[in-house]
């Protein structure tokens, strides 16, 4: 059933209308907007507010706002639940609003995330740049899975058959219970923020990351952190899912400990940034990204992104950019299995002392 705009206005103010929030981090990427105040919304994960799989100039938005508005969006488990139940969970653990999903939303792939969105930030145009503040990141439920099969992950060669193993989550602790005697600290974050690429790739994939940020897996998007993802349709049309409770850089098996969180973001148009690919802040570094299906290439773009930033923000020339990436910025790679690789490269803001 097609969304209306009264639907998209009622649904985003139906919590909290009118809550004033306030910017916290502290800018690092260049000239940033003094500090803005806007509504607070709530976006649930329900049939008729997740685009399933994808990312599109052409989706309907589910919900509307204003730049410096703060949305708190639900997003659910990247599974079924009889895949959930086969593997240990029992039924009453498994979230009724994944049931519905995975039962009524027939509009599906071509990739596998339940993404909710889109969320249409009124004066995002093509050529501007969408800064997303991750403010806080709730873990949902009390478990988290890791999975495998034969045709995916980085070593599918080794392994013939599939595995999926449910991971107990400890929210009190902050930590996972892996195995006898193996404890994981717990980081969440989202492994899928993004917004629509170009109107000429039409619907693509929830899998590969590209320049619309999507499916990125960095581990380093925790709350507190801020991404800037490239706009390239009216609106933005930003959507978030594919939550994880930790993750080691690489996601060496395709998957991290998947689980269902809930995010408070606030989301600020910017007209004064122009970015070619997406990049983020940490409260100590700055993190600029490559996404290719070739490694090599990937780690270029993080590179020359990485030199981009330096020469415009911290106005270096192009050769002592190149040398203070080499001295002072690391280079990691952040997934491997999700079509297009991903690498990050970060530099730490204390080197600069104006």
């Amino acid at each position: 059933m097609p969304i209306t705009n009264e639907d998209i206005m009622t649904r985003g103010s139906r919590t909290g209308l009118g809550v004033v929030m306030l910017a916290a981090l502290v800018a690092g990427t260049g000239a940033r907007p003094a500090a803005q105040t806007g509504t607070f919304h709530q976006l649930l994960p329900t049939p008729s507010t997740v685009a399933y799989g994808y990312y599109d100039a052409a989706a309907h938005p589910v919900l509307r706002i204003k730049s410096g508005d703060t949305v708190e969006i639900g997003t659910l488990i990247t599974s079924t639940p009889s895949r959930l139940e086969a593997s240990g969970v029992p039924a009453d653990q498994v979230q009724p609003a994944l049931k519905a999903i995975v039962d009524q939303v027939t509009d599906k792939g071509p990739g596998g995330h339940i993404l909710t969105g889109p969320i249409y930030v009124d004066g995002a145009q093509p050529g501007d740049v969408l800064e997303v503040r991750i403010q806080k990141i709730r873990l949902d439920i009390p478990y988290a899975y890791n999975a495998f099969g034969p045709r995916s992950g980085f070593l599918p060669e080794d392994f013939q058959e599939s595995r999926m193993k449910i991971i107990p989550l400890d929210r009190e602790k902050m930590v996972a219970d892996f195995a006898p005697g193996v404890v994981i600290p717990l980081h969440p974050f989202f492994g899928s923020m993004g917004d629509a690429p170009p109107p000429a790739a039409g619907r693509i994939s929830s899998a590969p990351p590209w320049i619309n940020a999507g499916n990125l897996d960095n581990k380093d998007l925790v709350a507190g952190t801020t991404l800037y993802i490239p706009v390239h349709a009216p609106g933005a049309l930003f959507e978030v899912g594919d939550g994880h409770a930790g993750q080691g850089d690489g996601e060496v098996d395709i998957t991290a400990l998947e689980t269902s969180l809930t995010g408070t973001f606030q989301f600020i148009v910017r007209k004064d940034m122009h970015l070619q690919w997406p990049r983020a802040e940490t409260p100590t570094r700055v993190i600029t990204m490559g996404m290719d299906k070739d490694l090599v290439v990937a780690t270029k773009i993080a590179v020359r992104e990485m030199i981009k930033y330096l020469m415009e923000v911290h106005h270096l020339s192009h050769e002592d950019a190149y040398m203070l990436s080499s001295v002072a910025a690391d280079l990691s790679i952040t997934q491997l299995v999700d079509g297009n690789v991903g690498v990050h490269m970060s530099i730490p803001k204390a080197i600069f002392t104006k």
